[in-house]
C-alpha cells in the first residue's frame, strides 16, 4: 500500500493545472494578447441611445472594429452619469507603416484622435463609432480603473447645438421679444406715426411738383439762344484754356532757364566763398594778434588817465592851484582895466598915490 501512488493527491494536482490553463485562456481572450485585435474604451455622457453591443467602429468611414460592451457608470461624487463603452479594434484592418511603438494609441489622441457617434440610418435610428481627428478639441479624460487605452470623445453637431440651447435664457429673450412688442405698439398708436401716411403723401406730392418744374426749366433753357451758343461759348473757351496753357508752358521754360542760370552763379560764388574764407580768416586772425598789443596798450593808458584824474592825485591838485593864480590874476586885470578906463592918463603919468 506504502508503494502505490497516492490517487487523491495525483487528482488535485491535475486539477489545480486544468485551473490555471482555464485561466490563462481566459485572460488572454479577454486581454487581447496574443491576438490580432486591441480594447479600447470611451466614456460618453450623453444618451446613446441607437447605440448598442456589435455596432461598428470605424476611422474616417473605413471599419476597423465594432463595440463589445456598453455600461453605465454613477459617479457618487459629481452626481453624474456616465455611460462607457468597449470596443475591439482589429489589427488587421488597417496597415502601419515607419516604426512601431507601444505608445501609437496615445501620440494620436495628442495628434486630435477623438470619437463621437454617428448615424448609421435615419429610418432606423441605429448609431454607430466615428473615429476621427479632432486637432483643436480638448482632450476630456475620466480616471477609470481600467488596463485598456481611453480614446476622447467630442459631441455631435446636434449634441453641441442642444447644450446651446438649453444654455439659453429663454425667459429672458421671451421678456425682450414682449418688451420689443409693447413699443412697437405704442410707436404705432402715437399721432406722429398716424399722420406718417399723409405727411409721405405730401412729400411726394412735393417731389413730383418739383421734377415737373424742373423738367420746364431745362426745356425752355434749351430753346434760348444762350442755349444754342453753348457748344461755341465751350468751344472758344476750350481754345482759350489751351492757349494760356502753352504761353504757361513757355513761361515756365524761361523761368526754368533763368533758374538754372541763377543756381550756377549761385554755386559759383559758394565756390568763390569757400576759396576766399580762408584767406579771410588768415587775415583776420593776423589783425587779432597785432589789436591785442594796442588793446593791452590802451588799457595802460585808460589805467595812467583814470590815476591822473582821481581826486587825490597830485595832478589834480597842481591844476587846481593854478586855476585859482589864474583866478587871482584875472580879477587883478579886471582891476587895472577899470583904472585905465577911468583914468587912461595913467599909462603915461601913473597913478598918484592917493589913488592907489
Amino acid at each position: 500500500m506504502r508503494g502505490n501512488p497516492n490517487t487523491v493527491t495525483i487528482g488535485a494536482f491535475i486539477l489545480g493545472a486544468l485551473l490555471i490553463a482555464i485561466s490563462t485562456l481566459i485572460f488572454i481572450n479577454s486581454s487581447g494578447w496574443g491576438s490580432d485585435s486591441n480594447k479600447v474604451i470611451m466614456v460618453f455622457d450623453g444618451s446613446v441611445k441607437g447605440l448598442s453591443i456589435g455596432a461598428p467602429v470605424a476611422l474616417r468611414g473605413v471599419q476597423i472594429g465594432q463595440v463589445t460592451d456598453i455600461r453605465l457608470v454613477f459617479d457618487s461624487n459629481t452626481i453624474k452619469v456616465i455611460t462607457i463603452v468597449e470596443a475591439n479594434i482589429n489589427n488587421n484592418s488597417y496597415e502601419t507603416t515607419g516604426s512601431r511603438d507601444d505608445k501609437v494609441v496615445q501620440q494620436l489622441i495628442e495628434k486630435g484622435l477623438r470619437a463621437q457617434l454617428g448615424s448609421q440610418s435615419l429610418l432606423t435610428g441605429l448609431l454607430y463609432i466615428q473615429l476621427d481627428f479632432h486637432p483643436n478639441s480638448e482632450i476630456k479624460l475620466v480616471e477609470l480603473d481600467s488596463p485598456y487605452a481611453q480614446i476622447p470623445t467630442v459631441p455631435t453637431e446636434l449634441q453641441r447645438i442642444t447644450q446651446e440651447l438649453q444654455s439659453m435664457d429663454f425667459g429672458a429673450i421671451a421678456k425682450d421679444i414682449e418688451s420689443i412688442a409693447t413699443d412697437i405698439k405704442s410707436f404705432i398708436s402715437t399721432e406722429y406715426f398716424q399722420n406718417l401716411p399723409s405727411d409721405l403723401h405730401n412729400t411726394l406730392s412735393s417731389l413730383t411738383a418739383m421734377a415737373k418744374q424742373f423738367e420746364m426749366t431745362v426745356e425752355q433753357f434749351a430753346g434760348t439762344e444762350t442755349f444754342q451758343k453753348l457748344p461755341d461759348d465751350l468751344h472758344t473757351t476750350l481754345n482759350s484754356i489751351t492757349k494760356v496753357a502753352e504761353q504757361l508752358t513757355v513761361q515756365i521754360d524761361r523761368s526754368g532757364l533763368k533758374l538754372d542760370k541763377a543756381l550756377d552763379d549761385a554755386s559759383l560764388s559758394m565756390q568763390t566763398l569757400n576759396t576766399e574764407i580762408p584767406k579771410i580768416s588768415s587775415a583776420a586772425v593776423t589783425t587779432l594778434a597785432t589789436l591785442d598789443p594796442a588793446i593791452v596798450a590802451f588799457e595802460q593808458a585808460m589805467s595812467e588817465i583814470n590815476n591822473l584824474v582821481a581826486d587825490d592825485s597830485a595832478t589834480i591838485y597842481r591844476l587846481r592851484q593854478a586855476l585859482r593864480e589864474v583866478a587871482l590874476a584875472g580879477r587883478e586885470l579886471q582891476s587895472l582895466a577899470k583904472t585905465l578906463e577911468e583914468h587912461p592918463e595913467a599909462l603915461i603919468r601913473g597913478l598918484s598915490k592917493d589913488k592907489e
